[in-house]
């Protein structure tokens, strides 16, 4: 028998089937690109490119059982091109210092932060004694204070004093990379201010994009005084895209009952609306008989619903989100009228592939992950369905397609929701059943019939009814939350399991043939690992001012206030108990008698914890202790053999995780797993215009006259200041050959520090010292 023969079977069943697989291809080589821990290099992208044309043109003197596999090779390859093109195109500075002075610029965005803040995003940012080169191509302010001069609309350059710092990293190894979300939204610096906003000047003539937000920001002002409370800042998100009104309780309801997809304008609202105008429009051409039988009524319908969604993305803002729900709209709808079925894996491919293209990085946001899950599970068991000897009656298909739609779209995202958010919801599946149809028949066509209706200036009846529906669904949402164990927490699982899971998932989905229930075992094997899923037994924050150790009742932390951010994604990615003032509680049980104030047992060694300890402090603990966490960096000569972790040595690393295997500890680091790349590092860093010279201020500026100092406290310099941080360590980082090297080195002496008895002699070693000393050589 000829062994090519089965493979010749097993390819010959993909035919017609294989452009599903693009853009898993295309996946895998972004992935690759993202996963490196170095940047890559002019040569490597040159190699790369090379793989890609010579595996393209190779396909046709290949045997036809090898082609595929050669194309995929030049997809895996292309993915990786494109991510590394679109990196290097949205290259920004990034400010390398902490600021605090003047900013200045125009208003692109506005939106709330967590804590429910004004915040506003700026470009053509303006900072004093920055040059162009070193300034950030958009920034984004915390407002802490009343904005009683002004309340910025898009389009406005305004100015106000405040602290600015660089984009944080991962609070610990494999966490949320805010760093490289920020790099490719090409905000360079983010921070806080106190002071109002003060409008220099409103926004020109002849911008049409910053007139659309405006009109945008209007609308929702409108539809918020129309419908009363939560009520109008729901049916505002919903339109406009504007969530500023929504309050945290009524956030907290939606994300427990599983309802808060309703919020983010994302493939079920673009959805719902173009299916909406699609069967209105068809329905009504078919009500009149004489231009039914002289136009398609079908291809008008598509049509006007793609012009309906277009016009529904500009109105929303035009996010992430919603430009990635309007692409699968819009390949769909030209199907449509490319007499083309639809509703096909093939058309979720093209979109996944347009996206990917576009923006590569999206392929790590929790929205591409869910959409696309969603839709290709949903696209799959109603192809199933429809090949299945057993149909629903004729009466009965409807509720069986809104059940089997909220399931399966609930049971597809249900892993990314968890793996990003660390919990879900038990009565999610109930929620959604009971509220998504009116989401569908009452909420979108309401709005629909108001926007109709507006120019009539009638638009309140359209409100009305959207604000029946709506507050139903927060009824719902209040409700299921508050019901016991609504919400379960899920602590985060290892690097492997999504990888698996996803594996598993598009091998059952995608491929044709027996063969394709072998992605069984994947999925098996993922819940499996995930179950299996150890957390940290010690985690330090990159300043060295927190540590984490892990105890049987959750997480104990080392301080009840302050780094909140840090505090609060630990405990989210533990899946367990969130109160923080419980888990510095729990801290009480490791306070020492000495002079360290917390000892934290690591195996059968322990840590010490320091917060603002003198040197005698540290010194004396070093005698004892073979690791020690303090918040200050003491340069003087220390007597004893002890790690120290301050936050030079943390700077450099990021924050610290330390595990237990058994009897041996492993120690990782954010940039021993992060690497140094674009987006974290400056010499890696490209930096558009720095050879430029200091320019002047633009003409106009707030900063190029007398009156900034009006604007300051009292006694207040008008420098910028830079104060301090991580020089130090990013100078020491610049100076080296490989930081990596340097990175390793520390997590091995920390390792040989905890995992060893300790045997050398006590002895006086400086900080520099210790940083040279062979890990072999340590305890």
């Amino acid at each position: 028998m000829n062994v090519s023969d089965p493979l010749n079977r097993l390819i010959g069943l993909q035919r017609g089937h294989l452009f599903a697989w693009v853009p898993v291809c295309l996946g895998v080589g972004i992935s690759l690109y993202f996963s490196l821990r170095w940047e890559p290099g002019l040569t490597v992208f040159l190699i790369t490119g090379v793989v890609c044309v010579v595996s393209l043109c190779g396909v046709r003197w290949l045997p036809e059982t090898a082609g595929p596999f050669a194309v995929a090779l030049a997809l895996v390859a292309a993915g990786f091109l494109l991510a590394g093109q679109r990196a290097h195109l949205v290259a920004a500075p990034v400010l390398e210092f902490r600021y605090y002075g003047p900013i200045e610029g125009r208003v692109v965005a506005v939106d709330r932060s967590q804590s429910e803040k004004l915040r506003v995003t700026l470009d053509r940012v303006v900072l004093l004694r920055v040059s162009p080169g070193r300034t950030p191509a958009r920034v984004r302010v915390s407002m802490h204070g009343d904005q009683v001069f002004t309340n910025p609309l898009p389009g406005q350059t305004v100015a106000v004093t405040g602290h600015l710092t660089a984009p944080s990293g991962p609070v610990e190894p494999r966490g949320f990379d805010f760093q490289r979300m920020a790099w490719f939204d090409r905000i360079g610096a983010v921070g806080y201010a106190r002071t109002p906003l003060v409008l220099i000047a409103h926004a020109e003539r002849g911008e049409p994009l910053a007139a659309l937000n405006r009109f945008r920001l209007r609308l929702s002002a409108a539809v918020q005084g129309a419908l009363p409370g939560q009520v109008g800042a729901f049916a505002a998100a919903v339109t406009t895209g504007d969530r500023s009104g929504l309050s945290g309780p009524t956030l907290e309801a939606m994300r427990a009952s599983n309802l808060a997809h309703l919020l983010a304008i994302s493939g079920l609202h673009v959805g719902l609306l173009t299916g909406f105008i699609f069967t209105t429009l068809r329905a009504g051409i078919a009500l009149a008989p004489r231009v039914a039988l002289r136009v398609h009524s079908k291809k008008w319908a598509a049509a006007f619903a793609l012009l309906a969604s277009a016009a529904y993305l500009a109105l929303s803002g035009g996010n992430v989100s919603t430009q990635r729900a309007f692409i699968m709209a819009a390949v769909m709808l030209v199907a449509v009228l490319l007499d083309r079925r639809a509703l096909t894996l093939r058309s979720v491919a093209l979109a996944a592939v347009i996206v990917l293209v576009w923006q590569p990085e999206s392929l790590f946001s929790p929205g591409f992950q869910m959409s696309f899950a969603a839709t290709t599970a949903l696209v799959w068991v109603f192809g199933v369905m429809r090949t299945a000897a057993w149909r629903p009656p004729r009466w009965a298909k409807g509720l069986v397609g809104l059940t089997v739609s909220s399931a399966i779209a609930g049971l597809a995202t249900a892993p990314f929701a968890a793996a990003h958010f660390n919990q879900g919801a038990n009565y999610g599946l109930i929620a959604n059943l009971v509220s998504v149809p009116v989401m569908g028949a009452l909420v979108i066509p309401a709005a629909v019939l108001a926007a109709v209706l507006a120019p009539l200036g009638l638009a309140q009846i359209g409100l009305w009814a959207m604000g029946l529906g709506i507050a139903w669904i927060l009824q719902v949402a209040e409700t299921v939350a508050g019901l016991d164990h609504a919400v379960r927490y899920i602590p985060q699982p290892d690097p492997i399991v999504m990888p698996v899971f996803i594996s598993g998932a598009l091998l059952v989905m995608l491929w044709q043939g027996r063969l394709k229930w072998a992605g069984l075992v994947p999925l098996v094997a993922a819940f499996a690992f995930w179950s299996g899923s150890e957390r940290p037994t010690l985690l330090v924050a990159d300043n060295a001012a927190l540590a984490g150790v892990m105890t049987e009742d959750g997480r104990a932390l080392s301080r009840a206030r302050g780094h909140g951010f840090i505090a609060k994604s630990w405990l989210e990615n533990d899946g367990g108990d969130r109160d923080r003032d419980a888990a510095s509680r729990r801290a009480a049980q490791f306070a020492t008698a000495d002079d360290a104030p917390l000892s934290f047992r690591v195996g059968q060694r322990r840590v010490s914890v320091f917060f603002s300890a003198d040197l005698e402090t540290v010194e004396a603990a070093c005698r004892r202790t073979p690791v020690i966490v303090t918040n200050r960096d003491t340069d003087a000569p220390l007597l004893g053999p002890c790690v120290i972790l301050g936050p030079t040595e943390m700077a450099r690393t990021g924050g610290m995780a330390i595990r237990l295997d058994n009897t041996d500890v492993r120690v990782s680091t954010v940039r021993g797993v992060h690497g140094f790349r674009l987006w974290n590092h400056s010499t890696t860093r490209a930096t558009p215009m720095s050879h430029l010279p200091i320019a002047a201020v633009p003409k106009g500026s707030l900063l190029g006259s007398k009156r900034l100092e009006k604007t300051l406290p009292s006694g207040q310099s008008t420098n910028a200041v830079a104060l301090g941080g991580n020089n130090q360590a990013r100078k020491h980082l610049d100076a080296v050959t490989d930081p990596l090297d340097e990175v390793t080195a520390l997590e091995k002496r920390v390792e040989h520090a905890l995992g060893r008895p300790r045997t050398m002699p006590e002895q006086l070693v400086s900080r520099t010292q210790y940083e040279r000393i062979n890990p072999t050589n340590l305890p």
